[in-house]
This record gives structure tokens, sequence and C-alpha cells, in this order.
């Protein structure tokens, strides 16, 4: 039972809409299904939403096919959205072909159930969060990035390419950026973007450094050091490639 729903019990409970017992034989059976252990090593975290404002999300690297199953059909069965990270195309299109109410989106490596997710082409351009990925070799992140806060039901847009080889087309976007509340900045490369944006716009940004790069760029490394050595303020970092990471913290500053 998520935030929402428990504080409508109450307030039904509050107004006299509802009687106390009746509020309790709703939430029992939530009480009961939580902590469920599955096979394959699994144990779902059912009352992670109401605990800490966000559902348990399911990591898909490294899991097999069948403890993907698993993990998505048991937060279904109890009623809760789910969300895969991290997943490559073979898992993505089991789990597409196995849970037929599931959307797979490829490229942010995203499988979504129960919840308004949209990542095909036109991207919304503008949103009270907006991802801003430097090259379109940082889009995979980047959509990892828009879709989790979809998920998360953020209001996000997406400006994509606008790295500081161009800055002329950062500024092309300056009005959605400048309406925008926070900047969740991705960029690989030497990571330079989050500075620029920073400076420009004053927003909050959590800056996201991808594995985009040549060798001494060691694996995002370097855009990770660069990030954190920013001079503009107001810059907060997560890790290399974590575009879940850093929609789950826009998600809990915006919510």
């Amino acid at each position: 039972m998520d935030h929402k729903t428990l504080r409508q019990l109450l307030n039904d409970v509050a107004s006299g809409a509802l009687a106390p017992e009746q509020a309790l034989e709703r939430i029992a059976p939530a009480q009961l299904a939580l902590g469920r252990r599955l096979a394959c090593g699994l144990h779902l975290d059912l009352d992670r939403a109401p605990r800490t404002g966000q559902s348990e999300v399911v990591f898909g690297q490294g899991k097999s096919p069948e403890q993907l199953i698993l993990a998505v059909g048991g937060l279904i069965e109890a009623g809760q959205p789910a969300l895969v990270t991290r997943l490559d195309s073979a898992r993505g299109k089991y789990l597409a072909k196995h849970v037929p109410e599931g959307v797979y989106w490829p490229t942010a490596g995203l499988f979504t159930v129960g919840r308004p997710v949209d990542l095909s082409e036109p991207w919304p351009s503008a949103g009270q969060a907006m991802v801003i990925a430097a090259g379109a070799s940082d889009l995979p992140v980047a959509l990892e990035a828009l879709g989790c806060a979809m998920f998360f039901g953020l209001d996000c847009g997406l400006a994509s390419d606008v790295g500081v080889a161009g800055l002329h087309r950062l500024l092309q976007r300056g009005e959605s950026l400048a309406k925008a509340r926070l900047h969740i900045v991705v960029a690989g490369m030497e990571g330079a973007l989050p500075s620029v944006v920073a400076g420009l716009y004053g927003k909050p940004v959590i800056g996201v450094p991808t594995s985009v790069g040549y060798g001494t760029g060691l694996g995002g490394i370097a855009a990770l050091l660069s990030m954190l050595n920013a001079c503009a303020p107001g810059i907060a970092v997560v890790n290399i490639d974590n575009g879940y990471g850093a929609a789950a913290m826009a998600a809990k500053l915006l919510g």
C-alpha cells in the first residue's frame, strides 16, 4: 500500500466516511504480504513504498530470466507497479514475451508495468525536471533517467546532444531549462556539462557521469572526477551510468 492510498484511508476514517474496522480490513492484507520470499534467492520488499516513498525496483543486470519473471510477477500479484532496470536485449525481450502487460524500452534498458512511462519519440521537451544529455552517445543513460523519473511520477523532459562541443545547442533550449526546477545532467568524455548548466541556470543539478569516452576517460572515472570537482555550486553527483539513482533522488527532492 503506497503513501497516497494509506493517506486517503486515514482521511476517510478521520472524516467518518470509513469505519476504523473497514480501514483495518484493507490494510491487513498488505501487511500480511510484506517481505515476501520467493524462489531463486529473491525476497521482495513489498513495504518499501510506505516506508521510503518509492516502491521496490528490480535490478535486472545479473539476474536470470527465471528470477526476473518471479520478481516482476510477485510485484504484480501484490498489486504494485514494477520497474526493472539494467536489462540487456535478451532479458528485456524475454520479459516482454512472458509479461505482456509490461513494456520493454530497449535503449534505456528498462521494463515497466503499472505506471505511465513513454520513451517513444518525440520525447517531452519540457518539465519540472529536465534530463540533459551532453551527447547522443549518452542517451541510454539519459533515457534510463527519464523513464525512471516518469515511473516515479515526475513531470520530466529531455534535451539531448547539447554538450560543450557546441554550447549554442544548449542555449537554444534555454526557456525550458530556465523553467525547470531541477536538472539531471548526463555527460561522458570530460564531464564538463553539469558545471555549465549549474552556472547558467542556478537550479539544483544532479550530475550523472557516463562511461562514454576514449581510453583516458577510464570508463567514466574522468567524467566523475570532473563533476565532483565542479566549481559551480549546487551540483550533486551519482555513480557512473546511474540514471536510475539520479531519477530516484530527483523524485525525492521534487515529490
